[in-house]
């Protein structure tokens, strides 16, 4: 008998599960339910808290109100640009810039003398002379290269050094002196005008 009795609880487990829930569904109290769509319809007369409202006319759409202000951080960026298109000049489109500075350099007025002029790169290969202190001058050796290709100066944008030195010390067993090789320097591209 106790057999049975323990085969009926195992079997009324899942039921008593089932309506348990079902106790607590229904325990809910009535506010969390769904509201409905039509209160019931009522005979007879109706207290005044019952009768509908007339309809009410739709707000006119008017100005929106006026912003708040907001003291973040993006607010007081936003106002600091506001406050800097009255600080700052106008700004010229670039066909009036270039005509400014074009007619500055006709003038004399200080205005960029080489925009007139169109520039070339060229290479090549020239020597730079020795100044007094005993630094290489390529400034004459851009000159030079440029006037080999049909321009009148030149500005250095690349040099090559190397070093040149007499036929006594490739002889076996001389030991090399100073003086014996010097360093020259060339220019092997200028921007030419």
């Amino acid at each position: 008998m106790s057999d049975r009795m323990g085969r009926l609880f195992e079997l009324s487990r899942p039921h008593l599960a089932t309506a348990g829930l079902v106790a607590s569904m229904l325990a809910i109290s009535s506010e969390a339910g769904w509201p409905q769509a039509a209160p019931p319809p009522t005979l007879g007369v109706q207290s005044p808290a019952q009768q509908p409202l007339p309809p009410q006319p739709a707000p006119q759409q008017t100005e929106p109100p006026p912003r708040e202000e907001n003291p973040g951080l993006i607010n007081e960026i936003g106002k600091l640009f506001e406050k800097s298109k009255s600080l700052l000049p106008p700004l010229k489109s670039p066909s009036e810039a270039l005509e400014e500075l074009n007619a500055g350099a006709t003038n004399g007025g200080g205005g960029l003398p080489n925009l007139a002029r169109p520039s070339i790169m060229v290479s090549g290969r020239a020597a730079c002379l020795v100044a007094a202190n005993g630094a290489p001058d390529c400034k004459a050796g851009a000159d030079r290269l440029c006037q080999s290709k049909g321009y009148k100066e030149g500005k250095s944008l690349d040099t090559d050094a190397a070093e040149k030195c007499s036929p006594k010390v490739f002889l076996p067993g001389y030991k090399r002196q100073a003086g014996d090789c010097k360093t020259e320097n060339y220019v092997t591209r200028a921007l030419c005008q």
